[in-house]
């Protein structure tokens, strides 16, 4: 069957951004690519149309902007590849310097760890110099506010990011000091008044934007979206009665479990149509390798052939560990893309072979996750969106907030866990679980529902558990302090001190 894909105003608005060599000075391209320059940070937007485009260029953040398959894409300094190969998740065949990223061996020196520290301060300060150009030009006011929305939910994500993983960060909000490249480094703010600025942001932009986008504006931030990751900033600084009222204003948003997990991510997930994806990154499968989906490059074995004939690039890197998917209860639906054995070609009378992983030798379970994309455009990038936020982690958490809000979980609590196990064709957990036999179940189940989708890192030090999971894997640098990234040695040493590096790093 022939399925035509309907390139939406934001993939074309990405496609466009992604060809462009970086965030700070958008004024040059590739040769023969027909682009408009809308100028450096210096420079005053003075039309709806440079409003718009400013915005746009704000959203390329998601997929890492000019790095290659960063962001929430599948790259090394993709937020989800960090997550997973960071934690009980992954492990890469690779090797070499994804070993450091298993053994949490880091130094301030170490790029693949700190190189979002500095990606994302310049996306920041950019939202700033916009936010403020904004203010005295003359355009339709609902489109104005907005926008001016959804910058600050963008402003507020990529601050949650980097807050996650290197502590507090100053964000620039005022324009005249974003704008200066000379000005002078100021010292790091305490967590308190890092958590306030992001939630302010999350807070003003869900106030003004509708509850979600579908259609040609599907992968903007939306009232969901920005409800979301103040959720997630919420649980975690451990404020659990908020993140609890925060969740329960998310199930008012019409969303709803999609009845099959793997439509998640496959080409039905695209253009807004799922029930249960809060906010992505809207892929294309031609044009730059920023907005596209990669991940079945990088996961599927060498020797992967596809039954239905598509042809796709296989490098076999990434994988599931085997003790993390033998806690998957056989019968659980979600398995059906995370394979033990997988399509290795056919034989003589045209009946597809298998190759088993495990007996084979190899590292992990095939952590296929996405659908080849059936449009067959290209072996290596594909059309198929990459999650952010799915209403299935709202449910995780708030059964878990409900938990410690409550000293254990209520009848609310277990209906959201039980919704997500149902999917997955498993029964209800049991009654009269405790606080930790609760938190245990849970654990477990944003394991096996939401791996490789970026937030398993930050789980696990919720839980206290980062560092405990490397040291128990053997690792001898797996120390407290690398709950946080390092920040990179240039950062410190060009604030003459100024800017602190993380504590252990010195």
């Amino acid at each position: 069957m022939k399925i035509n894909i309907r390139t939406t105003k934001v993939q074309k608005l990405f496609r466009t951004a992604a060809l462009c060599g970086g965030i700070l000075f958008l004024n040059s391209c590739e040769k023969g690519l027909d682009y408009k320059t809308y100028g450096d940070l210096n420079t005053v937007i003075t039309t709806p149309e440079g409003v718009s485009a400013a915005v746009t260029t704000a959203y390329t953040g998601l997929a890492g902007g000019s790095d290659w398959q960063g962001g929430w894409d599948a790259g090394t300094y993709a937020w989800r590849t960090q997550a997973m190969m960071t934690t009980d998740e992954g492990v890469c065949a690779w090797a070499n310097d994804w070993i450091k990223m298993h053994t949490l061996n880091f130094t301030p020196d170490f790029d693949w760890v700190t190189h979002n520290y500095t990606r994302y301060l310049p996306f920041i300060s950019r939202i700033a110099i916009t936010l403020e150009d904004m203010k005295n030009i003359n355009m339709d006011q609902a489109l104005k506010s907005r926008l001016e929305g959804e910058l600050k939910a963008l402003r507020a994500h990529y601050a949650e990011m980097l807050y996650f993983a290197y502590g507090p960060l100053t964000i620039v909000t005022d324009a005249k000091i974003a704008a200066d490249p000379n000005a002078a480094p100021v010292p790091r703010p305490t967590n308190e008044e890092m958590v306030k600025q992001i939630e302010k942001d999350f807070l003003e932009a869900a106030d003004v934007l509708p509850a979600k986008f579908t259609g040609l504006d599907y992968g903007r931030f939306s009232k969901a979206a920005a409800l979301t990751g103040l959720m997630k900033l919420y649980m975690h600084e451990k404020q659990w009665a908020k993140a609890v009222e925060t969740g329960n204003k998310l199930k008012t948003l019409g969303y709803s479990l999609q009845p099959k997990y793997e439509d998640l991510f496959s080409i039905a997930n695209k253009g807004g149509a799922s029930t249960e994806i809060i906010l992505a990154v809207v892929c294309v499968s031609t044009g730059t390798d920023q907005y596209t989906n990669m991940w079945l490059a990088h996961a599927l074995p060498t020797d992967y052939k596809d039954p239905s004939g598509i042809n796709l690039t296989a490098w076999g890197g990434y994988k599931m560990r085997w003790t993390s998917y033998d806690k998957f209860d056989k019968q659980d639906k979600r398995l059906s893309v995370l394979l033990e054995s997988y399509p290795s070609g056919k034989d003589a009378s045209g009946n597809v072979t298998y190759t088993n992983a495990r007996t084979s030798g190899q590292l992990g379970a095939v952590p296929m996750k996405f659908a080849p994309d059936p449009s067959k455009a290209n072996a290596q990038n594909s059309a198929i969106d990459f999650p952010i936020y799915r209403y299935a982690d709202v449910l995780l958490m708030l059964a878990e907030s409900i938990n410690e809000a409550n000293g254990g979980p209520n009848t609310d609590a277990y209906e959201a866990v039980n919704l997500v196990r149902s999917r997955a064709g498993l029964g209800n957990l049991l009654s009269g679980l405790n606080k930790a036999q609760f938190l245990a179940k849970i654990q477990d189940e944003r394991l096996f529902e939401l791996w490789a989708e970026g937030w398993r890192r930050d789980d696990l030090i919720r839980w206290n558990l980062f560092t405990k999971r490397a040291a128990d894997d053997g690792s001898t640098t797996a120390e407290s302090f690398k709950v946080l990234y390092p920040l990179p040695r240039a950062a410190v040493t060009q604030s003459n001190g100024i800017i602190k590096q993380n504590a252990g790093y010195n």
